[in-house]
């Protein structure tokens, strides 16, 4: 386990020797890993940290309200690149290509933003298992695996890469940040591309995202999973108001892990799944039918791709 009083000098003296006393422009997504991130930047560099938060039309209901709000005290600013990644990823069914096109996606709005302010310089809330996963051809994560490899940056600033998940949470407790923050549930970051089997299509992540609010809303106060989410993962028949429809599949997975490397399903209460179910096809007219996923990590992962 990480020791936080050391390692936090040590990393601020890193992005301090790194940035070369030059602005930074940083990925902030909002989550654990990125925030820390932003709390040892500014202490490394202060007004030189621009942080830069891309609502890549992917990310989950209210994100982008949140994370102004969150974070409006700091040097932040929003890049809307919807029409971006949906034109990016038009057609892209195989997995890997969607997360290395969202990887590139993400680097040149990145290096388009450095040339605003000046930057030669990227910081990224990369940790351990995103590189075990890239390396190790399970599957590529978008700061890692899937960067490009021709890039304008003289460098690529990682302060928390090799920690594991559970160590982040602990640095950012010694770095006083919220208990909101903290231990938010990890969220891709390719967002809920990964959680859209198949094609992703703007109507495609309106419904993964109505769904993932359900599930959010019925587990994480109560249950508080390590992650939960909602995921498409197919068509099929169903019966609506007498009338045959032919709807998507929509896949509910809850797990419990310590790192992210492992995870186990939770056993949720079966009226807790039905009513997860009921409000998912009520709520969301091409919903067909609700699956709970009780697949372990390995043989699964904990994402659908």
């Amino acid at each position: 386990m990480v020791d936080a009083e050391r390692f936090i000098p040590e990393a601020i003296a890193e992005i301090t020797r790194l940035s070369q006393g030059e602005k930074v422009v940083m990925a902030l997504s909002g989550g654990v890993d990125s925030s820390v991130c932003a709390a040892l930047a500014t202490r490394a560099i202060g007004d030189r940290l621009v942080s830069i938060y891309v609502d890549t039309g992917l990310m989950r209901k209210g994100e982008t309200e949140r994370i102004r709000h969150l974070f409006g005290g700091v040097n932040l600013k929003i890049v809307n690149a919807k029409d971006e990644f949906f034109a990016a990823l038009k057609g892209i069914t195989d997995p890997e290509e969607k997360r290395k096109v969202i990887g590139e996606k993400f680097i040149r709005i990145f290096e388009r933003e450095a040339r605003k302010t000046g930057s030669r310089h990227l910081l990224q809330g990369t940790i351990y298992p995103d590189r075990i996963e890239s390396e190790g051809g399970i599957k590529s994560h978008h700061n890692v695996g899937g960067m490009p490899l021709h890039m304008e940056f003289a460098s690529v600033i990682e302060p928390i890469r090799d920690l594991y998940k559970d160590e982040v949470r602990v640095v950012a407790g010694a770095l006083g940040l919220p208990r909101e923050i903290q231990h938010r549930m990890p969220f891709p970051g390719p967002g809920l591309a990964v959680r859209v089997v198949g094609e992703v299509t703007p109507d495609r992540i309106d419904v993964v995202r109505e769904a993932n609010a359900v599930v959010e809303e019925e587990l994480v106060e109560k249950y508080i999973p390590w992650q939960c989410f909602a995921a498409i993962v197919g068509q099929g028949t169903g019966v609506k108001g007498d009338i045959r429809v032919h709807g998507w599949i929509v896949a509910v997975r809850a797990v419990n892990s310590r790192d992210g490397m492992t995870a186990d399903p939770m056993e949720l209460p079966f009226a807790l799944l039905l009513r997860i179910a009921s409000r998912i096809t009520a709520d969301i007219p091409s919903v067909a039918r609700v699956v709970y996923d009780i697949t372990p990590k390995p043989p699964a992962t904990i994402e659908y791709e």
